[in-house]
């Protein structure tokens, strides 16, 4: 039967089908035997169906089971070759990071000048004009001739500056007595071993190593801006100080700040958080706390002072590690110590305004209040230190009806986190330099050149620099100069509404941050048009110059300004490189002038707020809030994942983030 297909009758359903296969041989009768015989065999053929389908269906489950379990079976056979093919091609990968030693007998290339520099300066000390890496490749070797760009710092500025500039643009020198980059936003979390220092930290040296500069772990400590020279101190481990100057084209100060004592007495007993060492110190002392607190022997009074967490400044630190301290002793200590000492331990904020979070938005200082309320954390608001003593801060605070009262809190643990100050070195570049006139921070203009320093030759940007705006007396000096060179006098100038508007573009040319200010010039020429002439003096002029200056506020001292200001100068210096030559081949004075040509000035843009108030997150995006439990700190967490330096610091973060997930936080003071 070769070839031949055997053709089966469709069948139109199960009847059908057991009509076919289980005939049935009619018997001639005539009435109720007749009906008998129908239903015999209606009877038949439904329990033959009946069968068929039971078996139809036990087939089909059987069918259904080989078939689960085979791609059961097949999928874990793909998942475990995939995850034995990436462990291998990772031995792979590990196998070719280990080198044998290459020892040749070949002399290192150094030059002499890098070995025993010449000496000058007004200290006559050993001046820095190359290093002992500069023949270590031909990269380095070519970075000699370049103008020589000194970085000073090693923080969000400097490291943003760093990570944008051109390959060989400058020879570029990184001094920093901090060989690392700290991710300071989440500095908070690595007090109470939600994350490790580990991933929060990237160093300097390879930073900088992927333009080709150098790094050089030393600390600035004054200028000699006359000849170029940043004089540097290094302090060795047992003592011994090496000084020398470092040579600079152009010079960019990061220096950064130094907590803001507010003239308060007795801050050496408190701890900060502005470092790796500041982290390491309160994680220990707060175990150490609860370590002495558990032994039976340590009296009520003296347990509930140990577990008295006390934090002066309601700020985003102050508050976030308010948030992590509490959740650290909720989720984690709480298990593994007596109970009793999660119910004593208290934790308290100082804050001098009417609500935390008080640069946030309302509704967000409102959530915030609330939230730490619920989780009994003492906000104490309208209060101001007076003195802090060993195991006491002594505060006041304000009352409803006007008065002041002083008060008295024992505390295990004291957390400064009050603002900002001048460090050494910025003091001294503003007591150095003429015109800076600010006590907080160095001055500079809206090209972040440093006022009084020889124009386009010194930089300064972060915290440790403020944008000057000064904008009347910059445009009332800059129209004095246009009315004499056209014979005018000023004093007697009326201008006319095409005149304001022409002054107003050069004014948001000129100073970005006034902008904002400015956006209905019809409206303010006719608000300072007081006599409704249809023009206006100088003398109003400069009554109008005057009100916008003292609506303009300072830049806000946040790793996110550093970091734009970073990238900004970045950028411009990587133009001034690429147009130094053509500048020259065509006899242009290259001066700092020359950068309000190739480069607009810098603006800051305020992309908004975030901050972690415990098992929640609170976002203020200029002037939209957002604020929410598990949902927005995952949020929270994804931004600053996102906004990490390196691969490494992200995937160190997610390793630590599901560490603490499966194993809790380490109880360990180390």
């Amino acid at each position: 039967m070769s070839g031949v297909r055997v053709l089966r009758p469709p069948l139109k359903s199960t009847a059908r089908f057991l009509a076919l296969t289980h005939p049935v041989t009619p018997i001639p009768r005539t009435g109720p035997a007749k009906i008998l015989g129908y239903s015999r065999q209606f009877s038949t053929a439904c329990f033959l169906r009946q069968e068929f389908s039971s078996k139809s269906a036990a087939q089909v489950a059987k069918r259904r089971l080989i078939s689960g379990v085979k791609y059961t079976f097949l999928g874990i056979g793909v998942v475990s070759t995939s995850l034995l093919g990436v462990l291998l091609a990772f031995f792979l990968y590990d196998a070719t990071t280990y080198h044998e030693p290459n020892f040749s007998d070949e002399p290192v290339k150094v030059m002499d000048l890098a070995i025993n520099p010449r000496r000058g300066g007004p200290k006559n000390l050993p001046i820095v004009e190359y290093l002992l890496s500069e023949y270590d490749t031909s990269a380095n070797s070519h970075s000699c001739n370049l103008p020589r760009l000194v970085i000073l710092g090693s923080g969000w500025g400097a490291v943003s500056t760093v990570k944008n500039l051109h390959k060989q643009a400058y020879h570029t020198i990184v001094l920093s007595p901090i060989n690392y980059f700290l991710f300071t936003p989440m500095l908070p979390s690595a007090t109470v071993g939600t994350l490790t220092l580990r991933s929060l930290v990237e160093p300097i040296r390879k930073v900088v190593a992927r333009i080709g500069g150098h790094y050089l772990q030393a600390e600035a400590v004054g200028i000699v801006p006359d000849e170029n020279l940043v004089e540097v101190r290094q302090t060795h481990s047992n003592g011994d100080v090496c000084e020398f100057y470092i040579k600079y084209d152009k010079l960019v100060v990061a220096t950064g700040t130094v907590s803001n004592t507010h003239g308060v007495e007795g801050l050496q007993h408190c701890n900060t958080l502005k470092t790796v060492e500041d982290a390491r110190d309160i994680r220990q002392r707060v175990i150490e706390n609860f370590e002495r607190a558990s032994i039976p022997s340590v009296t009520e009074e003296e347990r509930q002072k140990l577990l008295s967490f006390v934090i002066c400044g309601g700020g985003p630190t102050g508050v976030e590690f308010a948030a992590e301290l509490f959740d650290m002793i909720n989720e984690d200590l709480v298990d593994v110590f007596p109970k009793i000492l999660a119910q004593q331990a208290t934790i308290h904020i100082i804050q001098s305004r009417s609500n935390i979070l008080n640069t946030y938005d309302e509704k967000i200082a409102e959530y915030a209040m609330e939230r730490f309320k619920n989780d009994n954390i003492d906000v104490i608001t309208n209060a101001r230190v007076q003195r802090v003593f060993k195991d006491t801060v002594v505060f006041s605070q304000k009352q409803p009806d006007g008065s002041t009262i002083y008060k008295e809190l024992p505390y295990g643990l004291c957390l400064w986190s009050t603002g900002v100050g001048q460090n050494e070195f910025t003091k001294h570049i503003v007591s150095t330099l003429p015109g800076q006139g600010n006590k907080r921070a160095i001055e500079t203009d809206s090209h972040l050149r440093v006022i009084g320093a020889p124009l386009g030759s010194i930089y300064a940007i972060g915290d440790c620099s403020t944008v000057k705006t000064a904008i009347a007396d910059n445009i009332i000096s800059m129209l004095r100069s246009r009315a004499k060179e056209v014979g005018k006098n000023f004093d007697k100038l009326e201008l006319t509404y095409h005149d304001w508007y022409r002054v107003a573009q050069t004014i948001k040319k000129r100073f970005p941050q006034a902008s904002d200010h400015l956006k209905r010039v019809d409206e303010i020429f006719e608000e300072f048009d007081k006599d409704h002439s249809g023009t206006m003096s100088t003398e109003e002029l400069e009554m109008l110059l005057r009100s916008v200056d003292s609506k303009i506020v300072s830049l806000p001292a946040t790793a996110q300004r550093a970091h734009q200001q970073g990238v900004y100068l970045a950028k411009k210096l990587n133009k001034l490189a690429l147009y130094a030559d053509g500048l020259q081949a065509n006899d242009v004075i290259m001066d700092g002038d020359i950068e309000d040509t190739i480069h607009k000035p810098f603006r800051y843009q305020h992309l908004g707020s975030l901050a972690y108030i415990g098992n929640a997150a609170v976002f203020d995006l200029n002037g939209h809030s957002f604020f929410g439990g598990l949902l927005a700190m995952y949020l929270w967490r994804s931004v600053y994942f996102a906004q990490s330096v390196s691969l490494r610091t992200r995937m160190l973060l997610a390793i630590d983030w599901l560490t603490r997930g499966l194993f809790g936080r380490d109880m360990i003071d180390v």
